[in-house]
Protein backbone atom coordinates (compact mmCIF):
# COMPACT_ATOMS: atom_id res chain seq x y z
CA UNK A 1 0.00 0.00 0.00
CA UNK A 2 1.39 3.43 -0.95
CA UNK A 3 0.68 6.78 0.73
CA UNK A 4 -2.00 7.75 -1.82
CA UNK A 5 -3.90 4.52 -1.18
CA UNK A 6 -3.59 5.00 2.58
CA UNK A 7 -5.00 8.54 2.31
CA UNK A 8 -7.84 7.23 0.13
CA UNK A 9 -8.70 4.62 2.79
CA UNK A 10 -8.74 7.37 5.45
CA UNK A 11 -11.04 9.47 3.25
CA UNK A 12 -13.43 6.52 2.87
CA UNK A 13 -13.53 6.09 6.66
CA UNK A 14 -14.30 9.80 7.01
CA UNK A 15 -17.16 9.56 4.49
CA UNK A 16 -18.65 6.52 6.30
CA UNK A 17 -18.38 8.35 9.62
CA UNK A 18 -20.04 11.45 8.15
CA UNK A 19 -23.01 9.36 6.95
CA UNK A 20 -23.44 7.89 10.43
CA UNK A 21 -23.39 11.38 11.95
CA UNK A 22 -26.14 12.44 9.51
CA UNK A 23 -28.28 9.56 10.76
CA UNK A 24 -27.69 10.82 14.30
CA UNK A 25 -28.84 14.30 13.23
CA UNK A 26 -32.06 12.82 11.81
CA UNK A 27 -32.64 10.85 15.03
CA UNK A 28 -32.14 13.97 17.17
CA UNK A 29 -34.56 15.95 15.00
CA UNK A 30 -37.30 13.36 15.52
CA UNK A 31 -36.62 13.02 19.25
CA UNK A 32 -36.51 16.81 19.75
CA UNK A 33 -40.04 17.13 18.33
CA UNK A 34 -41.35 14.21 20.40
CA UNK A 35 -39.76 15.44 23.64
CA UNK A 36 -40.89 19.05 23.15
CA UNK A 37 -44.50 17.96 22.58
CA UNK A 38 -44.31 15.61 25.55
CA UNK A 39 -42.82 18.28 27.78
CA UNK A 40 -45.38 20.96 26.87
CA UNK A 41 -48.48 18.78 27.03
CA UNK A 42 -47.19 16.57 29.84
CA UNK A 43 -46.16 19.50 32.09
CA UNK A 44 -42.58 18.37 32.66
CA UNK A 45 -39.60 20.65 32.27
CA UNK A 46 -37.21 17.69 32.20
CA UNK A 47 -38.60 16.72 28.78
CA UNK A 48 -38.49 20.30 27.53
CA UNK A 49 -34.85 20.51 28.63
CA UNK A 50 -34.22 17.22 26.85
CA UNK A 51 -35.76 18.64 23.68
CA UNK A 52 -33.55 21.73 23.89
CA UNK A 53 -30.55 19.45 24.33
CA UNK A 54 -31.50 17.48 21.21
CA UNK A 55 -31.72 20.73 19.25
CA UNK A 56 -28.22 21.66 20.39
CA UNK A 57 -27.12 18.15 19.48
CA UNK A 58 -28.21 18.79 15.90
CA UNK A 59 -25.95 21.85 15.75
CA UNK A 60 -22.97 20.12 17.34
CA UNK A 61 -23.41 17.02 15.16
CA UNK A 62 -23.46 19.27 12.11
CA UNK A 63 -20.04 20.54 13.18
CA UNK A 64 -18.79 16.96 13.46
CA UNK A 65 -20.22 16.15 10.03
CA UNK A 66 -18.45 19.18 8.57
CA UNK A 67 -15.23 18.09 10.30
CA UNK A 68 -15.40 14.68 8.63
CA UNK A 69 -16.06 16.27 5.25
CA UNK A 70 -12.94 18.41 5.63
CA UNK A 71 -10.89 15.49 6.99
CA UNK A 72 -11.78 13.43 3.90
CA UNK A 73 -10.02 15.89 1.59
CA UNK A 74 -6.65 14.71 0.22
CA UNK A 75 -3.33 16.40 1.10
CA UNK A 76 -2.52 19.58 -0.82
CA UNK A 77 0.23 22.19 -0.99
CA UNK A 78 -0.98 23.95 2.15
CA UNK A 79 -1.75 20.74 4.07
CA UNK A 80 0.88 18.17 3.05
CA UNK A 81 -0.13 15.81 5.88
CA UNK A 82 -3.80 15.96 4.95
CA UNK A 83 -6.77 17.57 6.72
CA UNK A 84 -7.17 15.02 9.53
CA UNK A 85 -6.97 17.63 12.29
CA UNK A 86 -10.46 18.81 11.31
CA UNK A 87 -11.86 15.68 12.97
CA UNK A 88 -10.55 16.25 16.55
CA UNK A 89 -11.21 20.00 16.20
CA UNK A 90 -14.87 19.17 15.54
CA UNK A 91 -14.83 16.90 18.59
CA UNK A 92 -13.35 19.74 20.64
CA UNK A 93 -16.15 22.06 19.53
CA UNK A 94 -18.78 19.47 20.49
CA UNK A 95 -17.29 19.05 23.98
CA UNK A 96 -17.53 22.83 24.49
CA UNK A 97 -21.16 22.71 23.35
CA UNK A 98 -21.77 20.03 25.98
CA UNK A 99 -20.44 22.32 28.72
CA UNK A 100 -22.66 25.18 27.55
CA UNK A 101 -25.69 22.90 27.29
CA UNK A 102 -25.15 21.49 30.78
CA UNK A 103 -24.90 25.01 32.24
CA UNK A 104 -28.04 26.23 30.45
CA UNK A 105 -30.14 23.22 31.42
CA UNK A 106 -28.91 23.49 35.04
CA UNK A 107 -29.91 27.17 35.27
CA UNK A 108 -33.36 26.44 33.86
CA UNK A 109 -33.80 23.48 36.22
CA UNK A 110 -33.02 25.72 39.22
CA UNK A 111 -35.58 28.24 37.97
CA UNK A 112 -38.22 25.50 37.74
CA UNK A 113 -37.36 24.22 41.23
CA UNK A 114 -38.05 27.60 42.84
CA UNK A 115 -41.17 28.25 40.71
CA UNK A 116 -44.35 26.33 41.65
CA UNK A 117 -45.76 24.37 38.73
CA UNK A 118 -48.09 21.52 37.81
CA UNK A 119 -46.89 17.92 38.21
CA UNK A 120 -45.98 15.82 35.16
CA UNK A 121 -48.39 13.52 33.31
CA UNK A 122 -47.91 9.75 33.66
CA UNK A 123 -47.61 9.10 29.93
CA UNK A 124 -44.43 11.16 29.72
CA UNK A 125 -42.70 8.08 31.17
CA UNK A 126 -43.57 6.19 27.97
CA UNK A 127 -41.99 8.96 25.88
CA UNK A 128 -38.84 8.88 27.97
CA UNK A 129 -38.61 5.08 27.79
CA UNK A 130 -38.63 5.26 24.00
CA UNK A 131 -36.01 8.02 24.03
CA UNK A 132 -33.71 6.07 26.36
CA UNK A 133 -33.87 2.89 24.27
CA UNK A 134 -33.19 4.69 20.99
CA UNK A 135 -30.32 6.74 22.44
CA UNK A 136 -28.59 3.78 24.10
CA UNK A 137 -28.87 1.76 20.88
CA UNK A 138 -27.46 4.55 18.70
CA UNK A 139 -24.72 5.37 21.22
CA UNK A 140 -23.48 1.77 21.13
CA UNK A 141 -23.63 1.68 17.35
CA UNK A 142 -21.70 4.94 17.01
CA UNK A 143 -19.20 3.88 19.67
CA UNK A 144 -18.38 0.68 17.77
CA UNK A 145 -18.06 2.66 14.53
CA UNK A 146 -15.71 5.10 16.29
CA UNK A 147 -13.47 2.27 17.49
CA UNK A 148 -13.45 0.70 14.04
CA UNK A 149 -12.55 3.99 12.32
CA UNK A 150 -10.20 5.18 15.07
CA UNK A 151 -12.23 8.39 15.32
CA UNK A 152 -12.09 10.67 18.36
CA UNK A 153 -15.05 12.72 17.11
CA UNK A 154 -17.26 9.65 16.65
CA UNK A 155 -16.29 8.48 20.12
CA UNK A 156 -17.30 11.87 21.50
CA UNK A 157 -20.57 11.74 19.57
CA UNK A 158 -21.23 8.29 21.05
CA UNK A 159 -20.59 9.64 24.55
CA UNK A 160 -22.85 12.58 23.69
CA UNK A 161 -25.72 10.23 22.80
CA UNK A 162 -25.00 8.27 25.97
CA UNK A 163 -25.23 11.51 27.98
CA UNK A 164 -28.59 12.18 26.35
CA UNK A 165 -29.78 8.74 27.44
CA UNK A 166 -28.51 9.48 30.94
CA UNK A 167 -30.39 12.79 31.06
CA UNK A 168 -33.58 11.05 29.95
CA UNK A 169 -33.05 8.27 32.50
CA UNK A 170 -32.67 10.87 35.26
CA UNK A 171 -35.86 12.55 34.06
CA UNK A 172 -37.62 9.17 34.08
CA UNK A 173 -36.61 8.62 37.70
CA UNK A 174 -37.59 12.18 38.66
CA UNK A 175 -41.00 11.99 37.01
CA UNK A 176 -41.63 8.58 38.60
CA UNK A 177 -40.86 10.07 42.03
CA UNK A 178 -43.11 13.06 41.32
CA UNK A 179 -45.99 10.79 40.29
CA UNK A 180 -45.49 8.44 43.22
CA UNK A 181 -45.05 11.22 45.78
CA UNK A 182 -48.00 13.28 44.60
CA UNK A 183 -48.56 16.85 45.81
CA UNK A 184 -45.36 18.52 47.00
CA UNK A 185 -43.12 16.39 44.81
CA UNK A 186 -43.72 18.23 41.54
CA UNK A 187 -40.09 19.41 41.34
CA UNK A 188 -38.59 15.91 41.48
CA UNK A 189 -38.03 15.83 37.71
CA UNK A 190 -36.32 19.23 37.88
CA UNK A 191 -33.92 17.94 40.55
CA UNK A 192 -33.28 14.95 38.32
CA UNK A 193 -32.43 17.24 35.41
CA UNK A 194 -30.05 19.18 37.66
CA UNK A 195 -28.31 15.98 38.73
CA UNK A 196 -27.97 14.86 35.12
CA UNK A 197 -26.27 18.17 34.26
CA UNK A 198 -23.48 17.40 36.73
CA UNK A 199 -22.90 14.00 35.14
CA UNK A 200 -22.99 15.47 31.64
CA UNK A 201 -20.45 18.16 32.57
CA UNK A 202 -18.16 15.46 33.99
CA UNK A 203 -18.43 13.44 30.77
CA UNK A 204 -17.89 16.59 28.74
CA UNK A 205 -14.58 17.17 30.52
CA UNK A 206 -13.41 13.69 29.52
CA UNK A 207 -14.43 14.33 25.91
CA UNK A 208 -12.63 17.69 25.93
CA UNK A 209 -9.31 16.28 27.20
CA UNK A 210 -9.38 13.44 24.64
CA UNK A 211 -10.00 15.78 21.71
CA UNK A 212 -7.44 18.27 23.01
CA UNK A 213 -4.87 15.47 23.20
CA UNK A 214 -5.35 14.74 19.49
CA UNK A 215 -5.12 18.41 18.57
CA UNK A 216 -1.92 18.81 20.63
CA UNK A 217 -0.29 15.74 18.99
CA UNK A 218 -0.19 13.62 22.12
CA UNK A 219 1.95 10.52 21.56
CA UNK A 220 0.14 7.35 20.55
CA UNK A 221 -0.26 4.63 23.21
CA UNK A 222 2.84 2.58 24.03
CA UNK A 223 1.13 -0.54 22.64
CA UNK A 224 0.80 0.99 19.18
CA UNK A 225 4.41 2.21 19.24
CA UNK A 226 5.58 -1.28 20.24
CA UNK A 227 3.64 -2.90 17.38
CA UNK A 228 5.09 -0.40 14.90
CA UNK A 229 8.60 -1.16 16.18
CA UNK A 230 7.96 -4.87 15.66
CA UNK A 231 6.84 -4.33 12.04
CA UNK A 232 9.88 -2.18 11.25
CA UNK A 233 12.35 -4.58 12.89
CA UNK A 234 10.97 -7.45 10.81
CA UNK A 235 12.05 -5.74 7.56
CA UNK A 236 15.21 -7.36 6.12
CA UNK A 237 18.27 -5.14 6.55
CA UNK A 238 17.01 -3.31 9.66
CA UNK A 239 19.54 -3.84 12.46
CA UNK A 240 17.99 -1.66 15.15
CA UNK A 241 15.68 1.29 15.81
CA UNK A 242 16.29 4.57 17.56
CA UNK A 243 13.44 7.05 17.93
CA UNK A 244 9.91 6.07 16.93
CA UNK A 245 7.37 8.88 17.05
CA UNK A 246 3.71 8.20 16.40
CA UNK A 247 0.94 10.77 16.48
CA UNK A 248 -2.72 10.67 15.59
CA UNK A 249 -4.05 12.88 12.80
CA UNK A 250 -7.80 12.53 12.51
CA UNK A 251 -8.60 8.98 11.43
CA UNK A 252 -4.99 7.95 10.82
CA UNK A 253 -1.49 7.93 12.33
CA UNK A 254 1.71 9.64 11.21
CA UNK A 255 5.05 7.94 11.94
CA UNK A 256 8.57 9.34 12.23
CA UNK A 257 11.12 6.54 12.65
CA UNK A 258 14.92 6.25 12.81
CA UNK A 259 16.29 2.98 11.39
CA UNK A 260 19.83 1.68 11.85
CA UNK A 261 21.41 -0.33 9.01
CA UNK A 262 24.83 -1.68 8.13
CA UNK A 263 27.10 1.35 7.73
CA UNK A 264 28.89 -0.27 4.78
CA UNK A 265 25.73 -0.37 2.63
CA UNK A 266 25.47 1.86 -0.43
CA UNK A 267 23.10 4.83 -0.45
CA UNK A 268 20.90 2.95 -2.92
CA UNK A 269 20.68 -0.10 -0.63
CA UNK A 270 19.88 2.05 2.40
CA UNK A 271 17.22 3.85 0.38
CA UNK A 272 15.65 0.52 -0.57
CA UNK A 273 15.47 -0.53 3.09
CA UNK A 274 13.83 2.79 4.00
CA UNK A 275 11.19 2.22 1.32
CA UNK A 276 10.61 -1.33 2.55
CA UNK A 277 10.04 -0.04 6.11
CA UNK A 278 7.63 2.62 4.86
CA UNK A 279 5.68 0.14 2.71
CA UNK A 280 5.43 -2.35 5.60
CA UNK A 281 4.05 0.31 7.95
CA UNK A 282 1.58 1.71 5.41
CA UNK A 283 0.30 -1.83 4.85
CA UNK A 284 -0.33 -2.40 8.58
CA UNK A 285 -4.11 -1.91 8.29
CA UNK A 286 -4.96 -1.98 12.03
CA UNK A 287 -2.81 1.10 12.65
CA UNK A 288 -4.27 3.22 9.81
CA UNK A 289 -0.92 4.85 8.96
CA UNK A 290 -1.04 7.38 6.10
CA UNK A 291 2.46 8.88 6.22
CA UNK A 292 5.88 7.56 7.28
CA UNK A 293 9.16 9.48 7.49
CA UNK A 294 12.11 7.05 7.65
CA UNK A 295 15.57 8.29 8.71
CA UNK A 296 18.47 5.95 7.95
CA UNK A 297 21.39 5.86 10.43
CA UNK A 298 24.58 3.75 10.17
CA UNK A 299 25.07 1.02 12.71
CA UNK A 300 27.93 2.00 15.06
Amino acid sequence: MDAATAHLAAAQRAHRSARLVLRGIALNAVLAAVKLAGGVFGHTYALIADAAESMLDILSSTLVWAGFRVAAQPPDANHPYGHGKAEPLAGLAVSLFIFLMAGWVASQAVREIITPHQGPAWWTLLVLAGVIVSKVWFSRRMGMAGEEAGSTALGIEAMHHWSDALTSAAAFVGISIALWGGKGWETADDWAALFACVVIAFNGFGMFTKALGDVMDTAAPIKIEGEIRGIALAVPGVRALDKVRVRKSGLSHLVDIQVRVDGELSVRAGHAIAHAVKDALLASAPHRITDVAVHIEPMK
